[in-house]
């Protein structure tokens, strides 16, 4: 590969710097680099980030490819900015073996657009009644650290503990959908006013809240690491954070969508915003920003959930819950945190970066921008601002809230160990 010089960057949102990369590798970074025979790409002020990680991605395949591939999941990847994404268990067949992982790993590593690290299911088929192979998938050439039945929470204390006990071995990490499934049966929206009114089921705070207060009980008896997967409600930010206190090792994800829109929305009937969990109030808006900006909530992960036309375009108590997420995601941040002063673009990298890669054990990822460092890196401009159009998704998918919403930012450079896999806002 040749070598890269990017000019008058702002690393982090900073000064304005040049980058300069040579082969996988950041070669320096500092003001009036030059390099000869170097392609020049003028960043113009633009904001320079560590290329970003998601915990929490779901690519379809194998099972499920009309809704999504790993090649099309992938260049969604990209074109959000993403150099690395987790890929979620449930998929058809499901990721409980070291053959179903590997699958995935070989799959993302043919296309090129972003690593991509598989999750292993916590329990066979996702049923919550046996452990699933834990150990020969982190001993597989996937090499599984990050284990999780997502779309079904592991509600079965003595499970869920053996679990944490069969990770702790490897220094895994058990990642949970936090959801007391006796509490949500019909449920079909969050609890509360807007549910009483419309008349639908409602789906109680305190679902969410007391599996996640067992789990971190459990993780501090085993000593063992929990994660928990698209924390929604204020309430469970005031248990991750009581935990925190108490030395717990527990780490929790926030999803853009629940950092901006609330349950008001679903008075318009439209499946586009049903997910899994619900979409709450102003209130837990809030709390949930105050919280990532605090530490609390340690990351963002998109949760993008690929769905197929015809299963978001029907009545609501018939649709499938989940949102596209990754093509969006860091400018729903820019608005809802750094345009509010709550993070600084050296946070938002911390929160979509350095631990969500640390987290998960993305290794080569998350890494500061400087020299020797692997050149996994995202241009954005900050600047833009432009109506989302679900049209030009590099996603098989295009079940997203905010389309024709005004968003600001927009990527137009990603790089993955040196390699361009966007540019100017196209995938390469």
């Amino acid at each position: 590969m040749s070598k890269i010089l990017i000019r008058g960057a702002k690393v982090l949102g900073g000064e304005a710097q040049d980058v300069l990369i040579d082969g996988e590798t950041i070669e320096a970074v500092g003001a009036g680099l030059s390099a000869e025979g170097a392609t020049v790409v003028e960043a113009d002020g633009k904001v320079l980030l560590p290329g970003l990680v998601d915990l929490h991605t779901h690519l379809r395949e194998p099972g499920r490819e009309d809704s999504e591939t790993v090649l099309t999941g992938t260049r969604a990847a990209a074109s959000g900015g993403y150099t690395a994404v987790f890929a979620m268990a449930n998929t058809f067949p499901v990721a409980d073996t070291a053959g179903v992982v590997e699958q995935v790993y070989r799959l993302g590593k043919e296309s090129g657009y972003c690593d991509v690290q598989p999750i292993g299911a916590v329990t066979v088929g996702l049923e919550g009644k046996k452990l699933a192979e834990l150990g020969a998938m982190h001993e597989s050439a996937a090499g599984v650290t990050v284990f999780s039945d997502d779309g079904k929470c592991v509600d079965d204390a003595v499970i869920m503990r053996r679990a944490l006990e069969y990770v702790k071995a490897f220094g895994g990490v058990v990642a949970q959908h936090a959801q007391e499934p006796r509490l949500t049966e019909g449920a079909q929206m969050n609890e509360g006013i807007v549910s009483a009114e419309l008349g639908l089921g409602g789906w109680p705070a305190v679902a969410e809240e007391s599996i996640i207060a067992r789990d971190v009980l459990l993780a501090e008896h085993v000593g063992s690491r929990v994660h928990i997967c698209h924390l929604s409600t204020a309430g469970s930010v005031e248990i991750v954070r009581w935990a925190k206190s108490r030395g717990i090792d527990v780490t929790a994800e926030v999803t853009p969508h629940h950092l901006l829109l609330t349950d008001e929305l679903v008075r318009s009937y439209n499946p586009v915003y049903k997910v899994n969990p619900p979409l709450r109030t102003e209130r837990d808006v809030m709390a949930l920003r105050e919280a990532l900006a605090d530490g609390t909530i340690d990351i963002v992960a998109t949760d993008h959930a690929p769905h197929p036309h015809e299963d978001k375009d029907c009545e609501w108590a018939a649709a499938a819950m989940g949102m596209v997420g990754l093509e969006t995601a860091l400018s729903v941040v820019q608005q809802t945190m750094v345009e509010t002063g709550l993070l600084t673009w050296e946070a938002v990298a911390d929160r979509m970066s350095f631990k969500p890669a640390e987290i998960g054990g993305a290794a080569g990822h998350g890494r500061p921008v400087s020299a020797g460092e692997p050149a996994n890196l995202v241009l954005v401009d900050a600047d833009y601002r432009g109506a989302v159009d679900p049209a030009g998704f590099a996603s098989r998918s295009r079940n997203t809230p905010y389309e024709g919403r005004e968003l600001p930012g927009r990527v137009t450079h990603t790089w993955l160990r040196g390699r361009a896999t966007l540019v100017d806002g196209k995938l390469t």
